[in-house]
C-alpha cells in the first residue's frame, strides 16, 4: 500500500477487507492499539469540521498519540512559506499528517514532499475516509459487503466519487442518481451506474445515501438553482420504499432536514446515519495504524 491515503484507490480489495476487519476489532476494544504512543499526528484544517476533527482527535488519543490540530492561520503558509517547506518541517516533527483542504494541488504537493504518511481528510474531489466509515457501517448492517447495492441520490460530489471508487474495491454495486450538470463523469467512476432517475437508482438497493445540496465549496449565489435542480432527489420514506426490503438510509452529515433528507428519515428507525458518524473514528484508527506501523 502507498504510504499516503489520498483517494482510497491506494488500497486493493484484500487490503481494504483487512482494514475493515481491523476497524471492527478496534471498535470492540478502542484502546487495544498503542501504535501512536509517544508520537504526534498533525491534523491540518483549512476547512471547518465536526465529524472529521472530533473523530481524528479522539482516534489519535485512543491510539496513544497526541493530536496536533492546526488551522490555516496557525501556519506560515498564510505568509508565503511553501507547501514543500511545510511538508519537510512537519515530517521531522510528527508521525503522520492529515489534511482537510479546498485544494487538490495543495494536497498533492504536500504528499509529494512529506516523508511521513499523508491522509486526505477531505478535498474537492475525494472524501475517502468517509467511504471507509460507510463501508464499515454497511458491513455492520448486512454482515458482508460483496454483492450489496448502494444508491447515492443528489449532487455528484466528492462523497459520491469516493463511494464509487472505494465501494468497487469491496464488491459493492454503486448507482448514482443526479440531474444533468450535477453528475459525475462516466470516466471518473467506471464501475458505477450513472442515471438521472432516483427511482431507477434505488431499485434493489440495500442502502440509499445522500449529502447536502449546497456544500462548503459551492457558490452561495447559485444555491437556489442547486436546490431547485436537486429537489426531486430528496431522500424520504417514499424513495426508501422503492429500495430493497430492509434498506437503510445513510448520510455523511451535516444534514439539512427538509432539503436533501426528511426529518422522518434522518431520525427514524430506517437509518444508520449516527452509526456512520461514530464509525469514522474506528475506520480512521485502522487506517492510521496501517500507515504508521
Amino acid at each position: 500500500m502507498s504510504r499516503h491515503f489520498l483517494t482510497g484507490t491506494e488500497l486493493d480489495s484484500p487490503r481494504l477487507a483487512a482494514l475493515l476487519d481491523r476497524a471492527v476489532e478496534l471498535k470492540a476494544a478502542p484502546f487495544s492499539s498503542s501504535v501512536l504512543e509517544r508520537r504526534t499526528a498533525a491534523l491540518l484544517f483549512e476547512l471547518a469540521s465536526t465529524r472529521t476533527r472530533t473523530s481524528m482527535e479522539a482516534g489519535v488519543v485512543e491510539l496513544g498519540g497526541h493530536p496536533m490540530v492546526l488551522r490555516s492561520g496557525d501556519l506560515q503558509l498564510t505568509r508565503g512559506e511553501s507547501v514543500r517547506d511545510t511538508a519537510l518541517v512537519l515530517s521531522r516533527q510528527v508521525a503522520l499528517i492529515g489534511l482537510r483542504t479546498g485544494s487538490e494541488a495543495l494536497l498533492s504537493e504536500l504528499a509529494e514532499h512529506a516523508t511521513v504518511p499523508v491522509i486526505n481528510l477531505l478535498s474537492p474531489l475525494h472524501h475517502p475516509i468517509q467511504a471507509l466509515a460507510d463501508l464499515l457501517t454497511l458491513r455492520e448492517a448486512f454482515g458482508a459487503l460483496d454483492g450489496l447495492k448502494l444508491a447515492y441520490v443528489g449532487d455528484g460530489n466528492n462523497v459520491a466519487r469516493s463511494l464509487a471508487l472505494v465501494g468497487a474495491l469491496a464488491g459493492v454495486e454503486v448507482a448514482i442518481a443526479a440531474p444533468s450538470g450535477y453528475q459525475l463523469g462516466p470516466g471518473e467512476v467506471p464501475d458505477a451506474a450513472l442515471t438521472d432517475d432516483p427511482a431507477a437508482a434505488v431499485a434493489g438497493a440495500h442502502a440509499v445515501y445522500t449529502d447536502v445540496w449546497v456544500s462548503m465549496s459551492d457558490d452561495e449565489a447559485g444555491a437556489a438553482t442547486r436546490r431547485s435542480a436537486l429537489a426531486p432527489y430528496r431522500l424520504d420514506d417514499a424513495l426508501l420504499d422503492r429500495a430493497a426490503e430492509g434498506a437503510i438510509a445513510l448520510h455523511c452529515l451535516p444534514a439539512h432536514p427538509g432539503e436533501e433528507i426528511t426529518e422522518a428519515v434522518l431520525y427514524g428507525a430506517r437509518q444508520r446515519i449516527w452509526d456512520q458518524a461514530e464509525n469514522r473514528r474506528h475506520a480512521q484508527k485502522a487506517l492510521m495504524e496501517s500507515l504508521v506501523e
